[in-house]
């Protein structure tokens, strides 16, 4: 069976090559196109595109599906289904009637909960304690068509983004493989309406939202920065410089009441912030311009001391 592939990230380029290792020809790869990145702003290729390239599959690169000079030769390719994941676009209707058995998408979440761009970051945001990937019929809804297979995959309580994006897309890749198999096989595929309460959106996470407010609750922040690592990373200010937090967790400690965002102990084990409710432990951080480090090296090149403030401001 010849499948097209569609999608940009890592999730989704970790998805491709479990399609092509199961033995599916791949005749077309749809990713985003080329974006600058990093603090010098150099152009660099999605990971779908470095992988595609690197195994030698075609790719292109639209920017926008909405024309047909652009779609034209998208559509000339001859493939049986288009496996989507993450890809970034929307695909217009003459795509989604575009192969045989239409266009099926791995959407990493237990939908209709999280239909939308930042499913993984949302679970973590919320506190879910479960999430999973749908294998997912599109039609022109968003992330809203019938279910074809359904994996479950908890979340751990020290989940970050990084670890509950690599679970979710080894089950998302084992998963099509197992619908695309069926359908290879010739059965009939049988697609499960999504229940029709439970729906939530998983809005794109917007810039601001990696800000630490020092007032919300230490449980609240702590969920920020695991579903903000590896990117964007939370931030804040210490002492007027910016900094990232990359790792901590409530503290079991009972911190005087102080206003939210000043520290409370600052040693070896951590520095110990005062919440709006309760106080959260940091143990690794990195200023700006520098190294990712743990606790104890930041308090003593620093000096960090009880009384310092943390605060919300950081660009």
């Amino acid at each position: 069976m010849d499948v097209g592939f569609a999608g940009t990230p890592a999730f989704a380029a970790e998805v491709l090559a479990a399609l092509q290792d199961a033995g599916f020809r791949v005749p077309l790869v749809l990713t985003q196109p080329d974006r600058p990145k990093g603090r010098g702003q150099k152009t660099e290729p999605s990971p779908v595109k470095r992988l595609a390239l690197a195994r030698g599959l075609p790719v292109l690169q639209p920017a926008t599906l909405g024309n047909d000079a652009v779609r034209a030769p998208i559509l000339a390719a001859k493939i049986d289904v288009l496996a989507v994941a993450a890809y970034g676009l929307i695909l217009p209707p003459p795509l989604l009637a575009w192969p045989r058995h239409g266009c099926i998408n791995v959407h990493a979440s237990l939908l209709p909960r999280w239909r939308g761009a930042a499913p993984i970051q949302r679970a973590l945001l919320a506190g879910d304690t479960e999430t999973g990937i749908t294998i997912m019929q599109m039609d022109a809804g968003l992330d809203t068509g019938p279910m074809l297979e359904v994996v479950r995959v908890p979340i751990g309580a020290r989940e970050t983004l990084g670890t509950l994006e690599r679970a979710l897309a080894a089950a998302g890749a084992r998963a099509l493989v197992t619908v695309l198999r069926r359908l290879a096989a010739g059965a009939v595929a049988t697609a499960t309406p999504q229940p029709a309460a439970g729906a939530t959106y998983a809005a794109k996470v917007e810039k601001a939202e990696a800000i630490i407010v020092w007032t919300a609750a230490a449980t609240t922040i702590d969920r920020q920065i695991r579903a903000f690592d590896p990117a964007p990373g939370a931030r804040t200010t210490l002492q007027r410089e910016t900094v990232k937090i990359w790792r901590a967790e409530p503290a079991t400690i009972a911190a005087p009441r102080l206003p939210p965002g000043t520290v409370f102990t600052a040693d070896g084990t951590g520095i110990v912030v005062a919440c709006g409710e309760g106080a959260l432990r940091v143990v690794e951080l990195q200023p700006a311009g520098g190294r990712r480090m743990g606790a104890a090296d930041f308090v003593s090149g620093r000096r960090v001391a009880p009384g310092a403030r943390f605060g919300s401001t950081a660009e």
